[in-house]
């Protein structure tokens, strides 16, 4: 195995090895084991395109990240960030894990305030290769994450609050994490190298500004930088360029948009800040392959 290729997997791609349902939000990813593994599913080194906090509730699990070999027990957890190189070496029969992946743009889809990246210490931190929880921490976790891949499941016509409760649920694992890291490690800052510190604080302006500022040279200007320079380190970081996570943060923002029926497609255009309705019809149709009045109708189904 020593020379085997490094593939590469989406969130979408983690799900159908894993063998559970494909139904779960595009973004986010809530895995629990309800049955043993009979085999080690990813016996290859591989990266993923999202953040993974792998939670082990029983059993041991051996895995190589990047060239650190970690060995994980009961009530111990890890965060794998994405473009790290995984390899899962060992996996004992009794293994069962609670894991949740997100990716960048689950991070732009819910509006993360700075607050939030505060609280963000322990997702992107590499000081840190493992926290042991005590039993009533795991408790927790599980309880939150079963929330977490209920609502996931769920459509908008079974639960019309889905977003809000996946968003809020989120947010409290995220600082629940951010309780336990600072409690262990009160005096730890996390371990940011300048492109991802760079990289956040490019998805916070974003954020901010996404309506009103949708071109590169706005936020380099901003962080100081050339857009040359911040489109290199968001593909080293993320795996995307700027120019691209902008598009989908506006992608995302006008389906939220287009899911209400409280705006009209040209007003949802002139809040997006599109010079009319036919280039915003236009750039839509050209990420999602068919154009706002298509995905409105099937969207209020």
């Amino acid at each position: 195995m020593k020379n085997a290729p490094i593939r590469s997997h989406t969130v979408r791609e983690l799900i159908e090895i894993l063998g559970d349902d494909p139904s779960q939000s595009d973004g986010l990813y809530v895995h629990i084991s309800r049955n043993r593994f009979e085999s080690n599913p990813l016996n290859y080194p591989f990266k993923r395109d999202s953040f993974s906090l792998i939670l082990i509730t029983s059993g041991t699990l051996k895995i190589q990240l990047n060239l650190i070999t970690l060995t994980l027990n009961r009530n111990e957890i890890i965060i794998v960030r994405p473009q790290v190189v995984a390899h899962i070496l060992e996996i004992s029969s009794e293994l069962s894990v609670v894991s949740v992946s997100f990716t960048v743009d689950f991070i732009i889809q819910n509006a993360f305030k700075k607050e939030d990246f505060d609280a963000f210490d322990f997702f992107s931190s590499s000081n840190i290769p493992k926290l042991k929880l005590s039993n009533e921490e795991t408790d927790s976790t599980i309880s939150i994450a079963k929330i977490l891949e209920r609502n996931n499941r769920f459509t908008i016509e079974v639960n019309p609050f889905k977003e809000e409760l996946i968003n809020s649920s989120f947010r409290l694992l995220l600082y629940h994490f951010a309780s336990i890291f600072k409690k262990v490690y009160p005096n730890l800052e996390a371990d940011l190298s300048r492109q991802e510190d760079l990289a956040l604080r490019f998805l916070n302006l974003l954020n901010e500004n996404l309506k009103n500022e949708r071109t590169v040279k706005f936020y380099a200007d901003v962080l100081c930088i050339t857009s040359g320079y911040l489109s290199k380190v968001l593909k080293e970081v993320f795996g995307k360029t700027a120019n691209q996570l902008i598009d989908e943060a506006v992608i995302l923002e006008a389906k939220l948009l287009l899911s209400s029926p409280s705006l009209s497609i040209s007003e949802i255009a002139y809040e997006l800040r599109f010079s009319d309705q036919s280039s915003f019809g236009k750039f839509f149709k050209k990420h999602v392959g068919f154009s706002p009045k298509a995905f409105r109708k099937g969207a209020q189904r």
